[in-house]
């Protein structure tokens, strides 16, 4: 970026995710919340979600099995079902199939979800277990193919999947029955071993390139920079931390209480956006994008209103000045300001 330059990524053009061809606006979907993530959604509320994430350019929308123990992509699916299938990217994850079982009055909230367990989670990364899980994908989401599969959380399974998930699915890519594939975790060390040791064209980090948490770059970001892999940014809240733009004591941080430091480190990044006349939010939002190797941030919603909001947050270019204000403030880390778009 030259010095005349006003404002860094994001546009609001298409990207490219993966090399298969499929483009994108820079935000999609993480449809987790339409499998009722912490609380169950209204039956009159989750049906207008994915509308309205359409209304709003919205065209990437990430799912998986794991979420509401498949009803995230059953609703995911009846959701799309009216919208042009050649214009919308659906990603879904495999490596947990789905074993019917009997809820016994149980529900899934053990494991954040509020539906029966009527199912249960099996680690599967073999070859078959991966032929399995997209089968069933495709059943709940009632489409035809699936453009991105992802191997989901194989943190303990690194040798299964290594051996089975991404084998089985460069050979589906290579049959044109998928367009990409790769894997998705909340660490960045086990995406950049999989960047190196696998064809795979696009990886989802959630968590760890955020304001508030740049391991990424030490590792996956100038990697897949470097071999042309697609990084895809979730979770660039933080669970919540950086959803508000005044976070309280009361905030949250990678599914727990925020301690004191990074409360205060956060606004401490709020004072600068609102310097700028910017939002911690949109802050937030733009800054996983100020990277060369990311493609897209991944947001979710649990109504149409936050859906909405979350889209708009890329409407407001952030000034160039307000990433060098808070590198020079040490509130952003130089090896994550070096990996910019220049």
């Amino acid at each position: 970026m030259t010095g005349n330059d006003e404002t860094a990524r994001p546009s609001p053009d298409r990207v490219a995710i993966g090399r298969g061809g499929l483009a994108v606006p820079p935000v999609g979907y993480g449809a987790a919340a339409l499998g009722n993530l912490y609380r169950a959604l209204d039956d009159d509320a989750w049906p207008e979600i994915v509308p309205e994430a359409w209304r709003r350019g919205i065209r990437y929308f990430d799912v998986a099995p794991h979420y509401g123990l498949g009803l995230a992509e059953r609703r995911l699916g009846e959701g799309l079902r009216s919208v042009p299938r050649d214009q919308v990217v659906v990603s879904t994850k495999v490596g947990r199939l789905l074993v019917p079982q009997d809820a016994a009055g149980r529900t899934d909230l053990a494991n954040l979800f509020d539906v029966p367990a009527d199912h249960r989670r099996v680690h599967d990364y073999s070859r078959d277990g991966v032929l399995r899980s997209i089968e069933d994908s495709l059943a709940r989401l009632g489409l035809d193919r699936i453009d991105i599969v992802l191997v989901h959380d194989p943190d303990d399974h690194e040798r299964e999947a290594l051996a089975g998930a991404f084998p089985a699915l460069s050979e589906l890519r290579d049959q044109g029955v998928i367009t990409s594939f790769g894997a998705g975790m909340n660490q960045s060390a086990m995406l950049a071993r999989f960047v190196r040791e696998t064809d795979a064209d696009v990886m989802m980090v959630a968590g760890r390139w955020t304001l508030l948490d740049q391991s990424a770059s030490d590792d996956l970001l100038p990697l897949a920079d470097r071999r042309g892999v697609s990084v895809l940014a979730a979770a660039v809240f933080n669970s919540g931390i950086l959803a508000t733009d005044d976070p309280g004591v009361d905030a949250t941080f990678d599914y727990g209480p925020a301690r004191g430091a990074v409360i205060a480190r956060a606004r401490d990044i709020a004072e600068v956006a609102h310097r700028h006349g910017r939002t911690l939010p949109e802050l937030a939002a733009q800054y996983p994008l100020t990277h060369p190797a990311v493609a897209a941030v991944v947001m979710g919603g649990a109504d149409a209103g936050q859906v909405g909001r979350n889209a708009g947050l890329l409407a407001r270019p952030v000034p160039d000045a307000v990433w060098s204000e808070l590198e020079e403030l040490g509130l952003i880390s130089r090896s994550a300001v070096a990996g910019r778009q220049s």
